[in-house]
């Protein structure tokens, strides 16, 4: 009957979990036999053969090569369909936006870089968004109906209760209140929007420090300082969207600042975000900060006094860890999570001598120990993340075999 197809228990039902799993495998592990992917699912080698030929029939599977070198004749391999589905995201800032396309089994096969120069620019936001993603779409030689789903990353948060751009006032042009509309019309594949640190925190739960972790804290810092929140394994946004904007956390050391959100600013990012890095440098005496943007300067800097053997060096990691700790002491304190996961250029490049100062530092500020780790995910942490998100729902879209 129709109407009892989609009931659990029904052999249709039964037969999209058992393709869902070995299709799982497949991603997980890579080219598999049919004798591999029985074991691995507890199914019959009938019932597993049934399963790869329903699943190459229908465009998810395809066969591989063989297995060699082994006792026994040659093996057939199945492997995921990479042209079975496309995700897109996009890593927006003020300076520019980084597109990027990834096959359904994780791979980026297209990425470009649209510039955006800030407010001298008076290209319009939504051209900005289809202008990279077209460009990336090209460059992974598809267009743009082949992608099946695209996920936006920002810093600030769109509110759930208005739709506008919250905590990003650096961000010009994304504050329209019809922006998520205009965005809707423009593109032919659903989209989603998260802010830039949630995703960050996403791409270490998939694929870094933090797998396996179901209640983290991880704290970036590079243009800015933000914190995702992931709780009983979901990230917690918030009413506003705001979790975790602990830019504007009061701290010890600063003075209050009143009316953050005009200020752009707030206690822990003077105290600790990356601009702070090259001040305290002068302030003990360091004479070679290096020019350009503060991010790329306290990456820098923190990296040389990881490293470094002077006194001005070690005191400049050592006060940069007290800072860390100041903030995250809150964090922790409010949260008692299992993992912190340290990200973003300006605390990944003090690599474990950073860590290891931060984690003792904690230990004397807040009551609850959670252990302390670097991120793994350094290569463009926002756009995984955004590519991350889009794939996992793409994967449930595409992966059902019960329709």
């Amino acid at each position: 009957m129709a109407g009892t197809a989609g009931t659990p228990g029904t052999p249709r039902v039964l037969r999209a979990m058992n393709d869902r799993a070995a299709l799982d495998l497949l991603l997980e592990h890579g080219p598999l036999s049919r004798t591999r992917i029985g074991k691995l699912t507890g199914l019959s080698k009938p019932t597993a053969s049934q399963l790869l030929a329903r699943l190459e029939a229908a465009g998810l599977v395809l066969a591989t090569g063989t297995t060699e070198g082994r006792p026994g004749p040659n093996a057939q391999l199945y492997e995921v369909n990479p042209a079975a589905g496309h995700a897109a995201g996009l890593d927006v800032t003020p300076q520019r936006i980084l597109a990027a396309v990834a096959d359904i089994t994780g791979r980026t096969v297209g990425r470009h870089e649209l510039p955006t120069p800030g407010r001298r620019t008076g290209t319009p936001v939504v051209q900005q968004v289809t202008d990279a993603l077209d460009g990336a779409v090209k460059a992974a030689g598809l267009a743009r109906d082949d992608i099946h789903r695209l996920v936006i990353g920002t810093p600030g948060a769109f509110d759930p209760t208005t739709g506008r751009l919250r905590y990003a006032s650096h961000l010009p042009g994304w504050h329209s209140p019809t922006l998520l509309d205009e965005l809707a019309a423009a593109l032919p594949m659903p989209f989603e929007y998260e802010n830039d640190v949630n995703l960050v925190a996403l791409a270490e739960q998939r694929l870094g420090a933090a797998r396996g972790h179901a209640d983290f804290v991880l704290l970036w810092n590079q243009e800015g300082l933000g914190a995702a929140l992931v709780l009983g394994g979901r990230l917690h946004r918030g009413w506003t969207g705001g979790a975790g904007e602990v830019g504007f956390l009061p701290v010890p050391g600063t003075p209050l600042v009143r009316q953050v959100t005009k200020a752009n600013s707030g206690g822990y990012q003077e105290l600790a975000g990356s601009q702070a890095v090259p001040r305290l440098a002068r302030e003990l005496g360091i004479e070679d900060v290096p020019p350009g943007p503060y991010a790329e300067s306290a990456a820098e800097l923190v990296a040389r006094a990881a490293e470094a053997g002077d006194d001005a060096h070690r005191e400049l990691l050592r006060t940069y860890a007290t800072r860390l700790a100041t903030g995250l002491a809150s964090l922790v304190s409010v949260l008692d999570p299992e993992l912190v996961v340290l990200s973003g250029a300006a605390l990944t490049s003090g690599g474990e001598p950073l860590r290891a100062l931060v984690q003792a530092e904690l230990e004397e500020l807040a009551a609850s120990r959670p252990r302390l780790v670097v991120g793994d995910v350094r290569e463009h942490p926002v756009l995984r993340g955004a590519l991350e998100s889009a794939l996992a729902t793409t994967r449930d879209e595409v992966f059902d075999t019960s329709r």
